[in-house]
């Protein structure tokens, strides 16, 4: 499948470091990855937890907020008038109302974890490209180049997120008080599917956002093409990557196990399945431009060094052009001509007997070479290549002449 993507090949955002090439497959060497950069996956993963902080703990706080005016009010229903008024609907009404302040906050917290986020997601990609490069330095060179590619997806959707709490909390106090709930219920669960739809675009958009280097317009035409292009996979990948959260979501031990991945490497688990998936997708539809580390090196050789490389590589090509098989005759050996072999009991006479067929049968071929070897097709073929060996030692002319360079490009003429 094409896709047709503006303005991304050649315009990757690899400022310190330059790719390198996949030596073997893309899930393979990131196995490899992780399981050989382990300890710099856990120091980016608590970079990261540092960002989250002031969201976790506003989900702290939330949550004993919310216990606090469940200890004030009146919230039992079996409790009636004439001791109480009809309290049907207040507990949902209370958790309305801490989650519109708390979860608001939230949103403005993503503007901090954003900063952890685009600084992982530059130094996985740089490990993933460099397998294994990873420096403070370019943790928060990544926050500096990375971080408004950043904020904007995460930002757009927490606010879905957002919205899908707070329709959420309004179904269930429809529900509470007795209203008809049908309408609340299908808004739920459109908001709940707008929210994983944005979440999964909101992806690819940091992907992009975060690789290349693209104006605002292809950034979000980019993104959209290269997930209706890799649908499947992204939902897989989505969902595989997200392991910790689903661990999280069962409760029980299960979540105390999610808390302690997450302390150690939850994070940078999802930012390292994620970046290495759309990885491949990049490397498979858009070819991106890969500065090789030996390019600078190569720029800087003296013309010394050319020439010298120059003859090293003639000298490998007349190797690999010159084939035993043409440059000297075989004899042709018939099936009734091979010497026989011994059976897996034998003695002193069986050896010597297929010595003996040995010697002889080396013999033939040697009087048969000597025979033949001023044939033209092998006299013609030995004369080529003795020229071209003899202009690797024929650097210097005639008096007064010009030494000549030697080169691949004109040792083969």
């Amino acid at each position: 499948m094409a896709l047709e993507v503006n303005n991304l090949e050649g315009n990757e955002v690899a400022d310190d470091y330059s790719r390198t090439s996949v030596p073997q497959g893309r899930w393979s060497d990131t196995w490899y990855i992780f399981k050989s950069n382990f300890l710099k996956l856990v120091l980016i993963n608590v970079f990261v937890l540092i960002t989250f902080a002031p969201a976790i703990v506003l989900l702290f706080f939330r949550s004993s907020y919310i216990q606090l005016l469940g200890n004030v009010y009146p919230l039992n229903t079996s409790i009636l008038f004439p001791y109480y008024s009809d309290v049907s609907g207040l507990a949902e009404r209370v958790t309305l109302s801490a989650d519109i302040l708390f979860y608001a906050a939230l949103v403005l917290s993503g503007f901090i974890a954003a900063i952890g986020v685009a600084g992982a997601g530059y130094s996985i990609r740089r490990i993933i490209n460099t397998h294994g490069q990873f420096t403070l330095k370019g943790f928060f060179h990544g926050v500096k180049v990375n971080y408004l590619s950043t904020v904007l997806p995460v930002t757009v959707f927490m606010l879905f997120l957002y919205a899908t709490f707070l329709v959420g909390d309004w179904s269930k106090i429809v529900s509470a008080t007795g209203g008809n709930s049908a309408g609340a219920i299908t808004a739920f669960v459109f908001i709940i599917i707008a929210t994983v739809l944005v979440g999964i675009f909101s992806a690819w958009q940091y992907a992009v956002g975060t690789t290349y280097k693209v104006k605002f317009k292809d950034l979000y035409k980019n993104s959209f093409i290269l997930l209706v292009g890799s649908v499947l996979r992204t939902v897989f990948m989505v969902g595989f990557s997200l392991i910790p959260v689903w661990l999280f979501m069962i409760g029980g031990v299960v979540r105390v196990i999610s808390y302690i991945v997450f302390v150690f490497i939850g994070f940078s688990f999802i930012l390292l399945c994620w970046t290495a998936f759309t990885q491949s997708v990049f490397d498979a539809y858009i070819n991106p431009t890969i500065k090789a580390a030996e390019e600078d090196k190569k720029a800087a050789r003296t013309q010394e060094e050319v020439i010298e490389d120059d003859k090293q590589r003639a000298r490998e090509l007349l190797a690999a052009g010159k084939s035993e098989l043409i440059s000297r005759p075989i004899l042709p050996i018939a099936a009734e001509a091979a010497v026989a072999g011994i059976g897996k009991t034998f003695t002193r006479e069986n050896i010597a007997a297929v010595k003996a067929g040995r010697d002889k049968l080396g013999a033939e071929v040697a009087s048969y070479e000597d025979a033949h070897k001023n044939d033209t097709v092998y006299a013609e073929y030995n004369k080529l290549f003795a020229e071209r060996e003899r202009a690797l030692t024929d650097e210097v002319g005639k008096k007064g002449k010009k030494k000549k360079k030697i080169s691949a490009a004109n040792l083969l003429k």
